[in-house]
């Protein structure tokens, strides 16, 4: 009797053992490095739009934002970024239309033609770089330049993508978030 009373009681013993003894750290569901606290767009980031007119950045709120940041050279690395955030947003369905890709420009070069045509869709910002780098945290080792970010509908920077991303998992991360999210 007592032998089955031992066994009955063996998995909430392991479970009290396992939590308060080994103490278990939770995982994580997203590749991304989620930004706490989130930094709201600064009122004060003003950046130049296609058209030469200066726009609040703040007013692209309303929808998910994939932001990445590069000179108007582009150079291969950045085109590999851009390249990726338009096949994000592609792969998202239906859901697409809530995801805005914007590359923000640090400085007021002229963008080439190639990327012009391969890119239509992705709004290209004037942007100051000292702006932007107070603004957007990097990781350690890394410039403003080697990442994707996430801005949510409310206008919060909220997510970072590491250097060299792996789209697929980006990808898993952005439809998690439109799915579990109604704003936006």
């Amino acid at each position: 009797m007592l032998l089955i009373a031992l066994v009955c009681a063996a998995p909430v013993i392991g479970s009290y053992f396992t939590y308060y003894v080994v103490k278990p750290t939770g995982g994580t569901t997203s590749y991304g490095t989620l930004i706490e606290p989130q930094r709201p767009i600064p009122d004060e980031l003003v950046v130049t739009g296609e058209d030469g007119k200066p726009v609040k950045l703040t007013s692209l709120r309303g929808k998910w934002l994939m932001v990445s940041v590069d000179n108007s050279a582009c150079d291969k690395a950045c085109a590999t970024k851009l390249y990726f955030m338009r096949q994000i947003r592609a792969t998202q369905g239906p859901e697409r239309d809530r995801v805005v890709e914007v590359w923000l420009r640090t400085d007021a070069g002229n963008v080439s033609d190639v990327i012009q045509k391969a890119y239509p869709d992705t709004r290209k910002l004037i942007a100051d770089p000292a702006a932007l780098t107070a603004w957007l945290p990097v990781d350690a080792g890394t410039t403003l330049t080697d990442h994707i970010f996430v801005v949510d509908p409310n206008g919060n920077l909220m997510m970072r993508f590491p250097k060299d991303p792996n789209p697929s998992k980006i990808k898993g991360d952005i439809t998690k978030l439109l799915k579990w999210s109604s704003i936006g």
